[in-house]
């Protein structure tokens, strides 16, 4: 694409794309607003403090274009691999804290869960007068595991301020304004297509160049220079696909070789069959000459039915004039007719003829009544259908159809009544067992607020007993049965002090 364009750069000082301008935000330590550094394509100095941010921002640029899973975080200043995470530069993690209970340190972040990061690079051509834009989006999910991400691809500058910022709590109202934006590619959920993009405009053609910007960004010393050149500098040298294109050319060349000597073979076996092959050329052309003549007499024959053919058509043509002819007698009286026809409608309408109009109109009205009436037709076909009633044409059998119909609602209603007298006798029914219920239900409850098993019945008349001074004989001194109707108990008070209870199914109950 960059070949297609004109280069107007003075000088190759700033040639290919520079880090135009870096954008930072909640990443680190470099908190609630947006940091920004500009190279404006020249050489950039970091300097400061220990702790001050200088890798942070190396660690940026490095994530802005190589693969997470080959990113190592502060490695320019020389630090373990798993001191700086990509959650740590998203959390802000900025110290550790132990516990009053003397547990392990744990870090200590500036942000919370619900806050987002974005890196934004701005790479410029001068020479081309062209930018494009690299942005990464963080979040969290969840309390823990790695942050998601998105990536973003720009033709022209963007920045953090203008493009990601005000779209709420929601990254998707964030990800549609983005994929809604002209000459912006993405947002891309995975590296692979995000880094095509880039390399595309870039002009990088091997992932070799990313390697190797990846091992010297934050390089302190080299141990083995060949081994570098050799490992980050020079792509590897495939040995095992060239010995195998050697063999496969060596099998081509032998197999070539046994197809020349065959060939030889088969030339001095079909020597001898080049005479033959004369003979039976000359056979051939005669066979062919004779063969031609037989197809020739079609067109002989063709030419004969030609002739014939325009005879015929010559005949036509006559036939045709004459009937041209007869056409315009016939066109000619068809015109005198039409001016008959005319003036018999003057004099139709001179003598009357309004009431054919009016007849007209009558016969419209009737069509339209017929139309309803047949919509109705069919209406009472369906219904009598579906009550498998014959099909109506006379009208004695609609009024066949409506006795009929008479008589199952007469029947229908005797049905009511039964299903009307049944539901009220099951009532009744209802209503007395409701009320046994009642009774055998307050008898048990009576029964089990007393120890002995007398029921109330008794209990009462000896209450009348009492105030009457009357004795009347208890169940304890006459052997008495007590059997309820219905219920779960049977009681048999037998003599006296003893009793004994009966379940339905003869066990008894001590």
């Amino acid at each position: 694409m960059q070949d297609q364009l004109l280069d107007f750069a003075d000088t190759d000082e700033l040639a290919g794309f520079r880090l135009q301008r870096l954008e930072v935000y909640n990443w680190g330590t470099f908190d609630s607003r947006v940091w920004t550094l500009e190279p404006n394509g020249e050489n950039a100095l970091l300097t400061g403090d220990i702790g001050s941010g200088k890798s942070t921002l190396v660690d940026a640029v490095t994530t802005l274009l190589v693969p997470a899973q080959r990113v190592a975080y502060n490695k320019a200043a020389g630090a373990e691999a798993r001191e700086r995470t990509l959650r740590s530069y998203v959390l802000g993690y900025y110290k550790s804290e132990r516990s009053d209970s003397g547990h392990a340190a744990r870090p200590v972040a500036l942000r919370d869960h619900g806050s987002f990061s974005v890196l934004l690079g701005v790479f410029r051509n001068a020479g081309y007068d062209q930018d494009v834009t690299l942005a990464q989006v963080f979040w969290n999910r969840d309390s823990s595991g790695q942050p998601s991400r998105f990536y973003v691809v720009a033709d022209g500058a963007l920045s953090i301020t203008g493009d990601f910022a005000g779209f709420g709590s929601d990254i998707n109202q964030l990800r549609k304004r983005l994929r809604d934006r002209t000459r912006v590619d993405g947002p891309f959920d995975s590296f692979p297509p995000y880094e095509a993009a880039f390399r595309r405009r870039f002009g990088i053609d091997n992932a070799q160049a990313l390697e190797l910007f990846h091992q010297t960004v934050s390089m302190k010393s080299v141990g083995n220079l060949t081994d570098f050149v050799r490992e980050h500098m020079l792509e590897a040298f495939e040995v095992a696909p060239r010995i195998e294109a050697l063999i496969a050319h060596f099998e081509d060349l032998n197999r070539a070789h046994e197809a020349v000597l065959k060939a030889r073979d088969q030339v001095e076996r079909l020597t001898p069959l080049v005479g033959d092959c004369e003979r039976h050329r000359e056979v051939a052309g005669k066979s062919l000459f004779w063969r031609d003549c037989r197809d020739r007499l079609r067109f002989y024959f063709a030419g004969l039915k030609a002739g014939l053919l325009d005879k015929r058509l010559d005949k036509l043509r006559g036939d045709a004039g004459r009937l041209q002819a007869r056409t315009g007698q016939l066109e000619q009286r068809r015109r005198h007719q039409l001016g008959d026809r005319d003036e018999l409608k003057s004099a139709i309408a001179a003598n009357g003829g309004d009431r054919l109009e009016r007849l007209k109109a009558e016969i419209s009205e009737r069509n339209t009544e017929r139309q309803k009436r047949q919509v109705r037709a069919d209406r009472y076909a369906k219904l009598a259908n579906s009550l498998a009633l014959p099909r109506v044409d006379t009208l004695e059998q609609f009024l066949a159809n409506r006795g009929m119909l008479d008589q199952r609602l007469a029947a229908v209603g005797t049905d009511e009544s039964q299903l009307q007298n049944a539901r009220t006798e099951r009532a009744v029914e209802m209503q007395q067992l409701k009320t046994t219920h009642g009774k055998l239900h307050g008898e048990i409850v009576s029964l089990q607020q007393r120890r002995s098993n007398i029921d109330s019945r008794q209990i009462q008349i000896r209450q009348q007993g009492d105030h009457s001074d009357q004795r009347i004989p208890s169940a304890v001194d006459q052997p008495a049965i007590f059997r309820q109707q219905s219920g779960p108990l049977h009681l048999f008070p037998l003599r006296q002090n003893q009793q004994r209870h009966i379940c339905p199914d003869g066990h008894q109950i001590p």
